[in-house]
């Protein structure tokens, strides 16, 4: 049966100060969520699309690069473009709604949710369990910085004396309030640029009130689930997934549902299938951790479909989006949320430095008074002199260039690493080469005497001075013979193909001892 190929009046306005290009992502984007455009329709052709419009067919071909980057899209050679067959299972469905406001008696309190989702005591719940190789993991995510360290941003680009210039000022401004205790909300200018930027970088529209400015990702956790959670609540949790998150679910009492992931993000159908009355959701969509791979715009739907059925949340982990090396970085999960049931989680440590300690989440508006009561409850504000000086960073220009610099930087030197890593493991490492991030996994090949330790083959490299961390340890089901084995690196601080060479030289040292 032949495509259909709906007549479809694309309306651009070139009054507007947002880009051709974006307009044309939007109006397609809206003419799927309304049902206009189905899975598997047609859709013009560059050619024909441009002379309608009257642009170039550069900015047409931008436009249909970034909704195929997205999974609106597919391109099919000479056959033509199409809207993705895989989004077939989620339209219709109310994630597509256009957002109106909640109906009346819908909840307002963590309690009136948990109860509106009928929840059970479910045997696929994981009980609190300790936190894995804490040696491991304490070395490579904190103390004096070492090589490979995985999510350590690039310490030797950072612009130290444009940022030394701007916390002398504030500190000779005279201005008390940055001596005085801080908001624990936030600095207020620094949560106005955070909710700008996240609108034009992120896709995530927000007030500076949703916005919470927060100590690092855990104490944004720890925020969260204080004032939305309540004792035995259980998570679909990433399998493999981050590790300091996981510990700290064990920590703070909650069952953690271990969900598998695949080169498709986390399986929202096996969730299901697991634990249907789970209350939250922590997901990596942008870049998983530690695989790295993007959640498709089809699970994306049924996670926020899911989610919305039982008014259930969503914390979204959007640790490090903005370095993405191939096509523009892809919109948050939070930018296709229609019924606020997505809480947005960033850190500005790794995007200028980790010893910054800041972090932000982006609440849903129905829940931002609750959070505000907690926040003022656990007065852990962060230091007002660090924010007010990120905000000037901010607003002068130095972030947004900073952040342009370090992805052209990082994409450079996974190449570097990418290469020296092949020339030393030959075919005793699996490798892909990363699409986004400052870190990577990689995984062993298995040898003639049978899987690799990796956890050994980490412990030696932590000797040798290296901090990469070992695969199976992310993984639930801890490292047992079906485990995943290989290791989790860092690649933002490889300084050249010589240094590159060295630390692959070393690491394969490790292996073979």
């Amino acid at each position: 049966m032949p495509a259909r190929t709906p007549s479809l009046d694309i309306q651009i306005d070139r009054e507007r100060s947002q880009p051709i290009y974006l307009q044309i992502c939007e109006r397609f984007r809206t003419a799927i969520a309304a049902g206009h455009l189905r899975p598997g329709d047609r859709v013009p052709a560059l050619r024909s699309l441009c002379a309608q419009l009257s642009t170039a067919r550069g900015t047409v071909e931008l436009a249909y690069t970034i909704l195929v980057d997205e999974g609106y899209l597919q391109m099919r050679g000479a056959a033509g473009t199409f809207v993705s067959p895989s989004l077939a299972p989620s339209i219709g469905h109310s994630t597509y709604g256009t957002g109106g406001p909640e109906p009346q008696g819908a909840p307002h309190t963590a309690r009136t949710d948990a109860e509106c989702a009928g929840q059970k005591k479910s045997s696929s719940a994981s009980p609190s369990q300790p936190a894995p190789h804490p040696v491991a993991i304490t070395v490579a995510m904190s103390g004096e910085p070492r090589p490979l360290q995985p999510g350590q941003p690039a310490l030797d680009a950072f612009p130290r004396k444009i940022w030394s210039r701007l916390v002398s000022l504030r500190v000779r401004s005279g201005d008390r309030a940055m001596l005085s205790c801080p908001d624990p909300m936030g600095y207020r200018p620094l949560r106005e640029r955070i909710a700008t930027y996240l609108g034009l970088s992120r896709g995530v529209t927000c007030l500076p009130e949703q916005v919470f400015v927060t100590g690092g990702y855990r104490a944004t956790l720890e925020l969260v689930l204080r004032s939305l959670a309540k004792p035995n609540d259980r998570v679909w949790f990433e399998d493999p997934g981050y590790l300091l998150a996981r510990n700290f679910l064990s920590e703070s009492g909650m069952q953690f549902v271990p969900v598998p992931v695949d080169d498709e993000g986390i399986d929202v159908a096996r969730g299901i299938q697991l634990d249907p009355e789970a209350r939250f959701a922590l997901v990596t969509p942008s870049h998983q951790s530690p695989l790295g791979h993007t959640l498709s715009l089809a699970r994306r739907l049924a996670l926020l479909n899911w989610a919305e059925k039982a008014s259930r949340w969503i914390i979204e982990d959007d640790y490090d989006s903005e370095f993405r090396y191939s096509g523009r970085p892809l919109p948050a999960l939070k930018s296709l949320d229609r019924h606020d049931r997505v809480i947005y989680c960033g850190t500005l440590s790794k995007l200028m430095f980790p010893g910054l300690r800041l972090a932000y989440a982006v609440v849903p508006e129905r829940a931002v008074e609750r959070v505000a009561r907690v926040a003022c409850s656990m007065n852990t504000g962060s230091p007002a002199l660090l924010q007010a000086a990120v905000a000037d960073f901010m607003a002068q220009g130095h972030f947004a260039r900073h952040v342009k610099r370090m992805r052209t930087l990082y994409g450079q030197r996974r190449v570097l690493i990418m290469q020296a890593l092949g020339q030393a493991f030959g075919k005793r490492l699996s490798l892909e080469l990363p699409l986004g991030g400052v870190q990577f996994a990689v995984k062993f090949v298995e040898g003639p005497h049978g899987p690799v330790d990796d956890v050994a083959v980490a412990a030696r490299a932590r000797l040798a001075g290296l901090a990469v961390l070992p695969l199976s340890i992310w993984y639930s089901n801890g490292h047992t013979p079906h485990t995943p084995r290989g290791l989790v690196i860092g690649f933002a601080n490889v300084a050249d193909a010589g240094e590159a060479a060295r630390l692959a030289q070393t690491l394969r040292a490790c292996l073979d001892d």
